[in-house]
């Protein structure tokens, strides 16, 4: 029996010694403890301590000017002057026009509605309509937003078709898919999600803004990205060493993923400007550089697959360590990398297919172009994609042995002894 005890000190937990719960304390499932050396859990606490010290700094420094975002918001009429927009419920839909070059006789894509507020609350009106809206599913007593003009010289009001009012339906799909993650993973689920509310707050509080303010693109990004990764991956998988590494695979994968994206969009002399929103920023905000600014998004972009690929593999260097407490260090990384891989080459397809999935109409338009695809690959809107997908990618390839590495350099060698410092501890 003291012989198995003393064993058991390579992989468990001393049982006189202090329960260090921090990880298990927001609920998430029992991890292995192995043994980690004093002195790389002393490293790694320094170099995390170090960058979150930065990038509070970065924070604060490129900390967004209210002032002149405030001047920027809302400079841009989204309308002509005096016209305000109104809800409205469809009484009668009328799809497309049978004949060609019918489509301004009555009824052909046309909606009837009844105005719900305003004014003329209450007035029938009818508005014209493009085919597909009427065709997607438009219905009588669906809620439309309508542009009211005023009338001039006494004339009576004008009206037209704006939106469809989606709000009700995209709050009830945000509550199924909440209360969706709730049932499946409980706590760890909440945990994800207010991870995913504080970094919808970053962007909207500080990145964005920041950016309008002028300040450096791809740094703001860098540090938003770095910032929305702490709280993402402490409150979702808890605060422990394993999830420390992780994050330290993470961080290289952002400043990797951020200087390729920045080589590869001057060297393919990306504008950045492939849509009407270009442009718009171009006049609206002198000095921003659309170029940075696709720089920035590919660092984005890529946080949610970096952090999947990350986490999996120190915890999966924990777990083989935990299995295998006689397993050599080579053989750790060899056997981790091999896990590795075939999670990297199923992540390489989810983000290509996710990039080809937003990408649909744009590559069904260019099937009716008289050249072939592969010609039309330097094209900035094809090519912007091709880069985005190819930087995230080398990013998120490279973080995976880099993560292996730092969790084989945490957890100790084989039969190490244990000093009752498991992966949850923040003793040094």
């Amino acid at each position: 029996m003291a012989g198995k005890h003393a064993g058991g000190h390579a992989r468990g937990r001393d049982e006189h010694a202090p329960a260090h719960g921090h990880g298990h304390g927001h609920g998430h499932g029992p991890a292995p403890d192995v043994a980690v050396g004093r002195g790389p859990r002393i490293a790694l606490t320094a170099l995390l301590v170090a960058v979150a010290a930065a990038t509070l700094v970065g924070i604060v420094h490129w900390w967004p000017d209210s002032g002149r975002v405030d001047k920027l918001q809302g400079s841009m009429a989204f309308t002509a002057q005096g016209a305000t927009y109104v809800p409205a419920t469809a009484t009668k839909v009328e799809g497309r026009c049978a004949q060609v070059g019918a489509s301004g006789s009555a009824g052909c894509g046309h909606v009837a509605a009844k105005v719900a507020d305003g004014p003329d609350r209450g007035k029938a009106v009818t508005v014209e309509v493009p085919p597909e809206v009427s065709e997607a599913g438009l219905s009588p007593g669906d809620s439309l937003e309508l542009l009211r003009i005023p009338g001039a010289n006494g004339q009576p009001a004008t009206y037209s078709y704006f939106s469809i009012e989606r709000n009700t339906p995209l709050w009830l799909l945000g509550a199924v898919f909440a209360i969706a993650v709730l049932l499946v993973a409980r706590l760890r689920g909440l945990m994800a999600l207010i991870g995913l509310g504080v970094a919808a707050a970053v962007v909207g509080w500080f990145l964005l803004p920041a950016m309008l303010s002028g300040h450096p693109v791809v740094a703001v990004a860098v540090v938003a990205a770095v910032a929305i990764m702490y709280v993402v991956l402490y409150t979702t998988h808890g605060v422990s060493l394993r999830t420390s590494v992780a994050l330290g695979g993470t961080l290289a994968g952002i400043a990797l993923t951020a200087l390729v994206a920045w080589y590869a969009v001057g060297d393919t002399h990306l504008t950045g400007v492939v849509d009407e929103g270009g442009g718009v920023l171009i006049a609206q905000v002198p000095g921003l550089s659309l170029q940075r600014v696709l720089v920035a998004s590919v660092v984005i972009a890529g946080l949610g697959a970096l952090n999947d690929v990350t986490i999996t593999q120190a915890s999966a260097v924990w777990e083989l360590r935990a299995a295998a407490p006689d397993m050599g260090r080579a053989e750790l990384v060899r056997s981790a990398m091999r896990i590795g891989r075939d999670h990297v080459a199923s992540t390489i397809y989810t983000l290509a297919f996710a990039y080809v999935g937003t990408s649909l109409a744009l590559l069904l338009a260019v099937q009716l172009y008289d050249r072939p695809l592969l010609d039309l690959l330097g094209t900035e809107e094809i090519a912007e994609e091709v880069v985005r997908s190819l930087t995230g990618g080398i990013g998120l390839v490279l973080a995976m042995p880099i993560t292996t590495a730092l969790a084989a350099l945490m957890v100790s060698g084989p039969r190490t002894a244990y000093d009752g410092h498991g992966e949850d501890s923040w003793i040094v």
